[in-house]
């Protein structure tokens, strides 16, 4: 089970009262939330192996030179966010946070560790770059956990790759498999990068092709197979695409050289962890640390879940 941390713990902090503090005040909310939203998964799959995937980088330079529009928008630029200083679990990345969110990821990272649950990831690489990498390495059948649509391209039926997708919340995740994507978008998960910078991405800065919506994207792929042919089949001699397409797609040319290289995650990263590295602890790992951060920033009932959980005695 690999975790897109930053998704659950973002839902968890807008999902979770922010009178959930510390016996000293310190806002905890998205760390209980975290550990419930973790505790539940663990109940529901019983995981062998689980790694919290973490935002080294969550806007790297090498995308933002491609596109520089990449999540250009998220960028602090006002009193309502602070630019924080987001730990990580080899440094510290710059990130854009609401203050008491930002106060609780050291926390999170405290907590993880003495639990023994893996945090992993990579200088300069997102969060998605390393479940990328990891999904596509394992061993093992896999269920990637995250709000974030882009990573169905990482659904794969053949190897047991799935997505939780948890956009609805935790507790009404869907189960997103290849029949879930054809359904939902009219495409296979193998078009999706191709469907996705197509169609554009508000939420990230990706522009898309200006008058080329979700159903031409998924028509022109169903037709053309990828991206590469359907540009084959509006260029060629005598072009099998309308006109009116053919302009559209020649007026971005210069966006659709470089845009699916910044959607695609990355698979083949150097993480530096084995999957033995990731086995799922039944007990924490620093059993004295962690029921010293349960009593000072006042976990309760989400420490005793999260142990009952790992231990399989829900």
């Amino acid at each position: 089970m690999l975790l897109d941390t930053a998704s659950l713990y973002f839902r968890a902090f807008f999902g979770v009262p922010d009178s959930f503090r510390g016996p000293d005040g310190t806002p905890v909310n998205a760390l209980r939330g975290l550990l419930d939203f973790i505790s539940r998964l663990l109940n529901t799959y019983e995981p062998s192996h689980l790694a919290c995937c973490w935002d080294n980088d969550w806007r790297p330079s090498w995308r933002v030179e491609l596109i520089p529009s990449y999540k250009a928008h998220r960028v602090a630029k006002s009193g309502d966010t602070v630019v924080a200083e987001m730990a990580s679990s080899t440094g510290t990345t710059p990130e854009v946070a609401p203050e008491g969110l930002a106060v609780q990821v050291p926390l999170i990272l405290a907590v993880l560790d003495a639990l023994g649950i893996a945090v992993v990831g990579k200088n300069g690489y997102e969060a998605d770059d390393v479940i990328g990498t990891l999904a596509s390495t394992a061993p093992m059948p896999v269920d990637v956990v995250t709000g974030d649509r882009d990573l169905f391209q990482l659904v794969d039926d053949e190897r047991q790759v799935r997505v939780l997708y948890i956009a609805r919340g935790v507790g009404k995740h869907e189960v997103v498999d290849n029949s879930w994507v054809q359904t939902k978008y009219g495409i296979p998960a193998k078009a999706y990068v191709d469907y996705a910078t197509m169609r554009g991405d508000a939420s990230d800065g990706l522009p898309g092709i200006s008058g080329i919506g979700d159903k031409t994207a998924a028509s022109l792929l169903n037709s053309y197979g990828d991206l590469e042919g359907i540009l084959a089949a509006a260029s060629g001699s005598k072009p099998k695409i309308s006109s009116a397409v053919a302009a559209k797609l020649g007026a971005a040319i210069d966006y659709l050289a470089v845009a699916p290289t910044v959607v695609a995650v990355v698979r083949d990263l150097d993480l530096g962890v084995s999957f033995d590295d990731l086995r799922c602890p039944t007990t924490p790992a620093k059993p004295e640390l962690f029921a010293e951060l349960t009593e000072l920033l006042g976990l309760g009932g989400s420490a005793e879940r999260i142990l009952a959980s790992l231990a399989n005695d829900p």
